[in-house]
């Protein structure tokens, strides 16, 4: 399965997540994946959704990486062994206002651990895409970085501020990371563990008082922009949403300037 995955260019994450789904299912029933049935799944899934409080997510994976298994793998008719994916959840993230993302930012005296939070926060860009950014990444005279993104490797470009350029011309210079951007060890990149603790410090030490993950700095960048007036297909783009439905969501949460609306209310002049 490993080398089917591989093949059709998903990335390591993913290879990884979809064999570990495939795995545990099997450890589960104690014997060989290709011997477990349809009902048997579904049983699974209801399993960890009921006693393992599993995410809709991860629900999903589970039917994906059964899917490539029976189909890819085995060589199966999918219609013999299709399972119903769950519907999604309807949340609306949780952000932080301008204000509080600049003094998550600012409480911060470390020059990387400064420079980690700012570029997610200013770029939107996922935790993954940033600790696996290279140097090369980053083209300063077009003031932009590009991101690899997903299945397929697909890419994309971020413009990125000129202060911002000019911070991490600062921080290179007196960090010279090898290979990433931000580096833990030499020519490594960062830890997602490390930068999740920057931010929870960050937090804690600003006041901040809502619950705080990387991706909170995702969402707050979007919802930000869109309060702006960026268009939301531009959004799209940046973001690296293959749909715009899921950029959308965004809308929820911006506040748009009230006086642009139109009065209603007043007889037509």
């Amino acid at each position: 399965m490993t080398q089917e995955l591989r093949i059709r260019n998903y990335s390591e994450r993913t290879v990884r997540s979809y064999i570990t789904s495939i795995s545990q299912l099997s450890i589960f029933y104690k014997t060989s994946p290709d011997k477990i049935t349809k009902d048997q799944v579904k049983n699974y899934a209801y399993h960890l959704i009921h006693s393992k409080d599993a995410s809709v997510s991860r629900i999903n994976q589970l039917i994906s990486a059964w899917k490539i298994f029976q189909v890819d793998v085995l060589g199966n008719q999918w219609e013999e062994f299709r399972l119903k994916r769950p519907r999604r959840e309807k949340k609306i993230p949780q952000v932080l206002s301008q204000e509080e993302a600049l003094s998550l930012i600012g409480v911060l005296s470390n020059m990387k651990h400064r420079m980690v939070l700012t570029l997610a926060y200013v770029t939107g860009i996922r935790r993954a895409e940033l600790l696996n950014m290279k140097l090369k990444d980053v083209d300063s005279s077009r003031g932009v970085v590009r991101i690899i993104q997903g299945k397929g490797n697909k890419s994309r470009e971020v413009p990125v501020p000129k202060i911002l350029i000019c911070h991490l011309r600062e921080y290179y210079k007196y960090y010279r990371p090898k290979t990433y951007l931000f580096e833990g060890m030499p020519g490594k990149p960062y830890s997602a563990t490390s930068m999740h603790n920057i931010i929870k410090k960050a937090a804690k030490k600003a006041g901040i008082k809502k619950e705080v993950s990387p991706h909170i700095l995702r969402h707050s960048f979007a919802t930000h922009m869109l309060d702006k007036g960026i268009n939301l297909k531009r959004l799209q783009m940046i973001l690296g949403h293959s749909a715009l439905r899921t950029t959308s969501i965004y809308l929820h949460l911006s506040n748009p300037d009230s006086t642009d609306l139109p009065d209603l209310l007043s007889p037509k002049e």
